[in-house]
This record gives C-alpha cells, sequence and structure tokens, in this order.
C-alpha cells in the first residue's frame, strides 16, 4: 500500500513541476558558463552586475540574515550571483503580486472596526503590554476585544475534539484554511462533517497551500471537493518559474464557524497532529479557540486572503454574525487582539509581536517553538532579557522532523545559554507548539515559528490574550511538559571544530530553511 502511495505521489504533476524548476536551474547555470567561455566581455558584464547587487544589497532595508545569505552567495559565485540575484528578487510578477495583496490589506483594513475605548481600557488594566496593542490596532489595524470567551487547547487531540464539535454545530458557514492536509483518520472525519453541511446549504470553504500539500493531495483533489458542493483554494500553486514568490506559503491554519467561533494554532489537518499516526514520537502542540467578537477578527483575516486568491470582490461583511449578548464564559479584565502576517507589506507584525513580549517581560517569558533560528535582532532581545533577571525558557523538540534545521537550531543554544537562558528539548517525540506567555499578564498562541520562514517568509497567524485563563493554562502547559523534557547545558550542547564550522555555514544559509 505505501509503495503504491509513492508511486503515485511520484507520477504526480507536482513531482513533474519541481523535476521542470530543476531543469530550468539547470539549463540558466549551463548558459551562463557556456556564454562566458564564448566571451571575453560577458564575465566581467556579469561580475559588474554581482558589484551592483552587492551594493543595492547592503543599502537596502531588509533583514542582515537575509543580505548576508544575498552576499555569501554573490562572494561564492562572482560571475552569476548577481544574475540570480535579480532572477530571483526583480521579477515583474512579485511586484503585481505585491500590489494586488497590498490592495486586499489595505481594503480588509477598512472592514476591522477598532474601539479607542476598549484599547484605552486595555492599555490601563495591562500597562506593561500597551505599547504592543497600540501597534497591532492602531498601526497593523488588528483590534482588541472583549466579549470574547478563549479557551487554549494543549494537544492536537483536544483542539480537534473541539474543533469537530464545532464544525457540526454550524448554521451558515464554515470556512477552514490550513497549511498541511492530508486522508486520514482526522481530515476525513472533518471532511464528513463539510459534506453534509454542503448537501444542507451551508458556504463551506477550504483553501490550502500547494507546497504545504505537496505529497499529500493529489493534483484532482479540488474538484473532488466541488463535487461535494465544497468550495476549494489552492493558494499559490506551485509552478514550474524560477520565482521568490514560490517561498511565500500560507502557513497559516485558521477555522471559521458562522463568524461566531473561530481555531488558530499549530496544528494541521493530518494524523501526526492528532498522535494517531507516529510520525517522530508523540506530537505535542498548542491551539486556542474563540466564541465572541474576536471570533469575527479571524474570519476576516481568512475572508481577505481568499479574496486574494480567488480574484473575488465579495462584501465580507455579509458574513458578519448578528451582535451577541456577553457570553455566559466572557471573563471580566480579559482582552483579546488576532493577528495576521503577510510577507510582501514590509512590515514583521508576528516579529514584532514576539519583541515587545520579550522586552516587556519584567518576571518570566516561557517560548514554546520547533525552530529556533533567529537573527542578531532577537538574540540581543532574548539574551538582554536574561542578563537582566528574566527567566527566560526555550521549549524545542529533541527529535527533529528536518536534520540540518535541528542542527541549525542547536547552533544558537551556546550563545543564548551563557547569557542565562534556560534552553530545554521535548525529548518523548515533536514539538510542534508556537507559544509565547509572560508574567501572567499575556500569552500568544498561532503558527509562527522562530524561524526565518514564519518570521519574514510565510503568511501566518496568531492570538495574543492578556489577562484571564488563557495565560493561565499556557504557562501551566509550559511547566508541566518540562518534566518531559532535558535541560540543555553548555556541554551538552559543545560539538567538534569540523561540526562547529558546518553549523556556522549553515547558520549563513538560516533564511533559505
Amino acid at each position: 500500500m505505501k509503495k503504491h502511495k509513492w508511486i503515485r505521489k511520484a507520477m504526480a504533476r507536482r513531482f513533474i513541476v519541481a523535476v521542470l524548476l530543476i531543469v530550468q536551474l539547470a539549463l540558466l547555470l549551463l548558459f551562463i558558463a557556456s556564454s562566458t567561455a564564448a566571451s571575453k566581455w560577458i564575465p566581467f558584464f556579469l561580475s559588474a552586475i554581482s558589484i551592483c547587487v552587492g551594493i543595492h544589497v547592503i543599502n537596502e532595508r531588509g533583514k542582515p540574515g537575509f543580505k548576508m545569505t544575498w552576499l555569501f552567495t554573490v562572494l561564492i559565485f562572482p560571475v552569476f550571483g548577481g544574475l540570480l540575484y535579480l532572477l530571483a528578487t526583480r521579477q515583474a510578477s512579485g511586484a503585481y503580486v505585491r500590489r494586488r495583496l497590498c490592495k486586499a490589506r489595505a481594503e480588509a483594513t477598512g472592514r476591522f472596526e477598532k474601539d479607542a475605548q476598549l484599547l484605552s481600557a486595555a492599555a490601563h488594566a495591562y500597562p506593561a503590554c500597551a505599547t504592543q496593542q497600540r501597534y497591532l490596532q492602531s498601526f497593523a489595524g488588528f483590534p482588541i476585544y472583549q466579549n470574547t470567551a478563549a479557551v487554549y487547547y494543549p494537544s492536537g487531540e483536544s483542539f480537534y475534539d473541539a474543533l469537530l464539535a464545532d464544525l457540526q454545530q454550524a448554521e451558515r458557514y464554515i470556512f477552514l484554511e490550513f497549511f498541511i492536509i492530508e486522508e486520514g483518520v482526522m481530515w476525513n472525519s472533518i471532511l464528513e462533517v463539510l459534506r453534509k453541511k454542503a448537501e444542507a446549504g451551508l458556504d463551506v470553504r477550504l483553501m490550502f497551500d500547494d507546497m504545504g500539500c505537496f505529497l499529500t493531495l493529489p493534483k484532482e483533489y479540488p474538484k473532488y471537493l466541488e463535487s461535494m458542493g465544497i468550495k476549494c483554494q489552492v493558494f499559490s500553486p506551485f509552478t514550474p518559474v524560477l520565482s521568490v514568490l514560490q517561498n511565500n506559503r500560507d502557513h497559516r491554519k485558521i477555522a471559521s464557524i458562522d463568524g461566531k467561533v473561530a481555531f488558530t494554532g499549530g496544528a494541521n489537518l493530518a494524523d501526526e497532529y492528532i498522535n494517531a499516526y507516529d510520525k517522530h514520537g508523540r506530537w505535542r502542540d498548542a491551539a486556542i479557540r474563540l466564541s465572541g467578537d474576536a471570533a469575527w477578527s479571524l474570519t476576516l483575516v481568512f475572508l481577505e486572503l481568499w479574496r486574494f486568491a480567488s480574484g473575488s470582490d465579495e462584501d465580507c461583511f455579509a458574513y458578519r454574525p448578528a451582535p451577541s449578548p456577553f457570553s455566559p464564559s466572557y471573563e471580566a479584565g480579559t482582552f483579546v487582539q488576532p493577528y495576521a502576517d503577510n510577507p510582501l507589506d514590509n512590515e514583521n507584525v508576528s516579529e514584532h509581536v514576539y519583541m515587545q513580549i520579550i522586552q516587556n517581560a519584567r518576571d518570566y517569558v516561557y517560548i514554546s517553538t520547533p525552530y529556533l533560528i533567529i537573527d542578531d535582532t532577537m538574540i540581543s532581545a532574548l539574551t538582554l532579557a536574561a542578563k537582566s533577571g528574566v527567566d527566560v525558557r526555550i521549549l524545542t523538540p529533541q527529535r527533529w522532523d528536518k536534520r540540518l534545521v535541528h542542527i541549525t537550531t542547536r547552533s544558537y543554544y551556546r550563545e543564548l545559554i551563557k547569557a542565562g537562558v534556560k534552553i530545554y528539548e521535548y525529548k518523548d517525540g515533536f514539538n510542534h507548539a508556537k507559544t509565547f506567555v509572560s508574567d501572567d499578564r499575556v500569552a500568544t498562541v498561532g503558527t509562527v515559528n522562530l524561524d526565518y520562514r514564519s518570521l519574514y517568509l510565510h503568511y501566518e497567524c496568531g492570538v495574543a490574550v492578556y489577562g484571564g485563563s488563557v495565560v493561565a493554562a499556557a504557562r501551566d502547559d509550559f511547566l508541566r511538559v518540562l518534566s518531559e523534557c532535558v535541560r540543555i547545558t553548555p556541554q551538552s550542547c559543545a560539538v567538534s571544530t569540523p561540526k562547529r564550522l558546518f553549523q556556522d555555514i549553515l547558520r549563513i544559509f538560516a533564511p533559505l530553511m
């Protein structure tokens, strides 16, 4: 059965597309090599391009890590490194997509209703978080809410049970957006609910990332879903064209039911996330459920990217739920602020949320992430907090899903531990939870890893919660799982000189991981 499955995947269109990309790159390099051999002037011309590119990269606004990667590429390949940069980053299609997305973002921003009085109340209740609250609402455009019940789920299994129950209660629509979907126990049971709801006349929509489902779904799957009455969008279809846009994947996980209930978190719709399939040992994840006013915010985040992907111009307000009284489980004094990030607007919203939590911490900050590949700014924030007496703890997995990424993650341990940061590795499986919690007053749960891809290249989302049971639950879950971890010491992360050199080389190319 497994063999036949892999044969089917190998013959799929996506495999052919990947081969075409490799062939395209090989032909490009062959053309450059043959051209330089045929004319003595071409190497000088290409080298001049590389020098100009190097000057441009140094002076343009951007993250130092990305600059270093391109400068190192130009240094190693002085003849065609600059040309490769231009082909990868300066395509007309990229500018067109950026304009479309910025237009969609501007239109969506007007649909988020911001309450200045509520923002003032939140800042008064949590003054240490006021700068983050103002940044997200006043600049990034994501309002703060009350009248919302929030629930933290410490596992994929608990998230799955809650999601399935809420899907069955849907009355108007179901909107799903996920990075990975794979047939199995989890997805098949959800799909059965979606099929029945579509038959009953509900507006059921699914958007998934083409790269995320590269080896998990056949190319005809959207037609299969549409035959059931489920509207489907494949985000950024993988095409045989060398383009930086292929890096910008939809890594969000959003489920919206009637605009009244919404979920996000780390779990995708595949069996390893609920431990129905042992992929990397025991899988640890986290999610959050919103019911009430803030659920509409995540619904708008979904509709913004759906409109961008589909090219539709529908009225988002048509999906807004009718005003409802306070939820019985609403916690007085708790504020909720969903947010989203896209890689084409030059605003690193998720990074700024994480940075502000670290910089505003006074007692502790606990961080859970599957990957730890960070730039100097984040390293400085973490080490400064630890040196200032803040209890900084970071939880990563001991069992890896990507070998080179794990080796690179471990290369950051030495510097962080030396500054006083405590690092733990989850030893019984894979830690996939993406959470921050600090000082019993703020927590964020979402899709954002501590790596270059999530922070700068992917479409992401999360929920910041100020006060209440979610903050306490995220804290307690983090502390509980430490008993299933091994603390990393300077001795345990020491490596030989050749391996350290290898790690240093990997860090140069960290933005590509």
